[in-house]
């Protein structure tokens, strides 16, 4: 379902690869806040009915949504209606965010009576829906924007230059190339002169393989060394973030942290915030400056070295602030390799590039989490003759691994960054995104 969602509005808003993929992103960030919700002040913590609107609720409500997931005839400019739409999103989504670390914190610290849960929960669904507002007031209120100079379909209301633009576009026509091409489909022998005039007057177009920026098909994007790049930074950096928020429990238990409600509930706010972050910095700086979205996702991968380094120091009072500036950056990782990708190899083939990126992430936490991490939690617990282990040696190791793995992140996030930077000033010489001419999105 999220492939679906995330692809089909790609090609939608193809100008705004980076704000839908931060919103959309966003939002599956905080829909695990969304369900906790749920079951604190609904389910009353009951595991079983959990279990059973997981099962029903959740299928029910994604194929209700279904008709609404379809594409639609991507603008082919700027529109400042469609600017506006996505700061109500992002406003909205990060309304919802503040709410549902606000009710958490007062959940954990205060009891609260059933019919206020129900208030609060009933205040976050509005929340949740409140963009729907954009389409409601797009049904009442339709925009009529006609293209200047044409009116009614009307030639006699064309300027000078674009009917001197059409002219010059019908003179142009390779009309002798296309009736040799004509005999080219019937089979006939046609020489190896005929055929170079015909390629270059534009009838027969020869095959190429696609550049960066390009639509590229699976099989043509996985032998450039940019793919490979891009997924070794993607790995090494949501696969040391993820290793740290499936045993982020255990690690504030070890550091003497008793209830870990806020402390997940706060990496889960600020990796929301990371990753519609990366969608709104990095499509202001790609736009302005041409600067690669890589950029963003290198500087994050420096930081969370830093932030490895104070979990292994397990300074008093640095849990709460390095866990803070991890979510962060384990958010960007996402808000930034989806545009990216689809910048660098198209969005004809998205989906499967996209889903085989996606890959760095349980496979990371396969090597980081459950093989390193749990190996070294379980020997510290065994030095220490428990089923549990205390103190910081716990998982001190892991996290000077994960560190040097950001090390390692950050270097190839650097090299892609200097190799794609020529790529990026094409396709945002203008200061927006260029679609190419032949794309057949």
């Amino acid at each position: 379902m999220g492939t679906a969602v995330l692809v089909t509005n790609m090609r939608n808003f193809p100008l705004s690869r980076g704000t839908v993929a931060g919103i959309l992103k966003g939002y599956i960030g905080l829909s695990a806040a969304v369900f906790t919700e749920i079951f604190a002040m609904v389910l009353n913590d009951s595991a079983s009915d959990l279990l059973l609107f997981l099962t029903l609720g959740i299928p029910i409500i994604c194929l209700a949504m279904m008709y609404f997931i379809r594409a639609c005839t991507p603008a082919s400019g700027e529109d400042s209606s469609e600017h506006v739409h996505f700061l109500f999103t992002q406003a909205a989504s990060l309304l919802l965010a503040v709410y549902l670390l606000t009710t958490t914190i007062l959940k954990t610290i205060l009891s609260l009576n059933n019919s206020i849960s129900y208030i609060l929960v009933g205040v976050m669904v509005i929340l949740l829906m409140s963009p729907l507002a954009i389409p409601l007031k797009m049904t009442i209120f339709p925009s009529r924007h006609k293209r200047p100079g044409k009116l009614d379909g009307s030639s006699n209301d064309l300027t000078e230059e674009e009917i001197s633009s059409s002219q010059t576009a019908s003179l142009l026509t390779p009309i002798s190339s296309e009736a040799d091409l004509g005999s080219f489909r019937e089979g006939e022998d046609i020489s190896e002169v005929d055929m170079l005039l015909a390629v270059g007057e534009g009838a027969v177009k020869k095959k190429r393989k696609p550049r960066r920026g390009e639509d590229f098909k699976f099989r043509e994007a996985i032998i450039k060394a940019d793919f490979w790049l891009l997924w070794l930074a993607y790995f090494f950096g949501v696969g040391s973030g993820v290793t740290v928020l499936n045993n982020l429990a255990q690690i504030g238990v070890a550091l003497g942290v008793n209830d870990t409600t806020i402390l997940l509930s706060l990496f889960s706010f600020c990796n929301f915030l990371g990753r519609l972050g990366a969608g709104v910095v990095s499509e202001h700086f790609v736009r302005s400056k041409t600067i690669p979205r890589t950029f963003w996702m290198m500087i994050t991968q420096i930081l969370m070295i830093i932030t490895f380094l104070l979990y292994a120091s397990a300074l008093s009072g640095t849990l709460y602030a390095a866990t803070a500036l991890l979510g962060i950056c384990f958010g960007v990782q996402f808000g930034v390799m989806i545009p990216t990708s689809s910048e660098l190899f198209g969005l004809k083939h998205f989906g499967i590039i996209f889903n085989f990126m996606q890959l760095g992430n349980p496979l990371g936490a396969l090597l980081f989490s459950g093989l390193l991490a749990g190996y070294v939690y379980d020997t510290e617990a065994g030095k220490q003759q428990g089923s549990h282990c205390l103190g910081p040696n716990c998982f001190r190791l892991t996290f000077l691994v994960l560190a040097g793995a950001s090390a390692f992140g950050a270097f190839l996030s650097m090299i892609l960054t200097i190799r794609i930077r020529p790529v990026y000033q094409m396709l945002y010489a203008a200061g927006s995104f260029r679609l190419a001419q032949a794309s057949d999105h």
